[in-house]
């Protein structure tokens, strides 16, 4: 194990050893390659840099105290590649080949998982784009799929503590029927000027409502939204929201430990009910709100400045799994060294 100070790492890009890569020409995938370059040889006409044909994915492995490194439902996060495949016409990566490369990457690369002990983790970045050259709106020909590893710590500097929101209407995250139901760059570059907006004020993140007509809950930034009331866990569902493998198991736990769960439209007018609210996705895991602000009519919706009781539990449940510390009674975890 490499000798890293691994209980202070930030959430962000360290160099590993090895990547693995696979290109599509011809119309079928070639041999899976294992590469120690971190740059990318590529004409500059390539698609993904003009027309956007470009998709990722994220998710996560974890030493445990058992002495085994779990990764978390990496099946889940093919399938959701798979559909922005579809969404973006390219070809699909198929579940057996990007478990394939996963568990290699993480193999080649197991020095610089962290310890158990430091809450840190080993953020895998699977990334497929379009990289034949041309000028022309079309699909390319030839792609090009890679996974490459970082280690990083908490996404937020306090980890599971809360934080405030605000709600900006000026910025759209992704339209109705449009692609953000899929995980592709644009959509965060989308985001950035929102972020930076609500960020120069003091937020956390931004918190954005839909775009049709600013009416209903859409996404925290880059990440779900969770409600609880009335021991019921409510997520908004839309055309526009990507679909969190973090939330999708949430809801599953809630269930698990008793909760009724509704995944439906939420209005902001409904915001005020919410016992406790978060955001959550594969980064941070869990985001407790303490605050939701709406910077243009001055409502402010207050949550508490400590993690609730549900979402200390949702957050316990799920870390305990991925971790190996709780039962896996559902088969999310793979384990990839023993």
């Amino acid at each position: 194990m490499k000798d890293l100070d691994w209980g202070n790492l930030t959430f962000g890009y360290r160099k590993t050893d090895y990547n693995v890569r696979c290109y599509y020409r011809d119309g079928k995938w070639g041999e899976i390659e294992v590469c120690s370059d971190e740059y990318i040889n590529m004409h500059m006409a390539a698609t993904c840099l003009h027309y956007g044909q470009e998709a990722f994915e994220g998710l996560k492995a974890y030493r445990c105290p058992d002495g085994k490194v779990r990764i978390f439902r990496v099946k889940d996060n093919a399938e959701r590649l798979q559909s922005t495949c579809d969404g973006i016409v390219m070809p699909k990566v198929s579940t057996e080949m990007f478990e394939e490369m996963v568990k290699k990457v993480v193999r080649l690369n197991q020095d610089y998982i962290p310890t158990y002990e430091s809450g840190a983790t080993l953020y895998i970045r699977p990334l497929l784009i379009g990289i034949s050259p041309q000028v022309g709106v079309h699909p390319a020909k030839d792609y090009l799929f890679l996974i490459f590893v970082t280690p990083v710590g908490p996404y937020f500097k306090g980890g599971f503590a809360c934080n405030k929101y605000a709600i900006v209407r000026d910025f759209d995250r992704a339209a109705p029927l449009g692609t953000g139901c899929y995980k592709v760059g644009g959509n965060y570059a989308a985001s950035l000027r929102a972020h930076m907006y609500a960020a120069g004020k003091g937020y956390g993140s931004e918190f954005y409502l839909d775009a049709r007509e600013k009416k209903y809950v859409d996404e925290c930034g880059a990440a779900n939204f969770f409600g609880i009331k009335n021991n019921t866990y409510v997520t908004p569902k839309s055309t526009s929201i990507l679909p969190s493998i973090t939330n999708k198991s949430l809801m599953q736990i809630a269930e698990d430990l008793g909760l009724k769960v509704e995944r439906r439209p939420v209005p902001e007018e409904e915001l005020p009910t919410f016992e406790e609210a978060g955001a959550c996705g594969t980064a941070a895991v869990i985001s407790p709100i303490s605050e939701l602000d709406d910077l243009d009519t001055g409502k402010k919706y207050v949550f508490g400045d400590k993690p609730g009781p549900w979402s200390t539990k949702l957050y316990e449940t799920l870390r305990g799994i991925q971790y190996g510390t709780v039962e896996d009674k559902h088969g999310w975890t793979t384990v990839v060294i023993d």
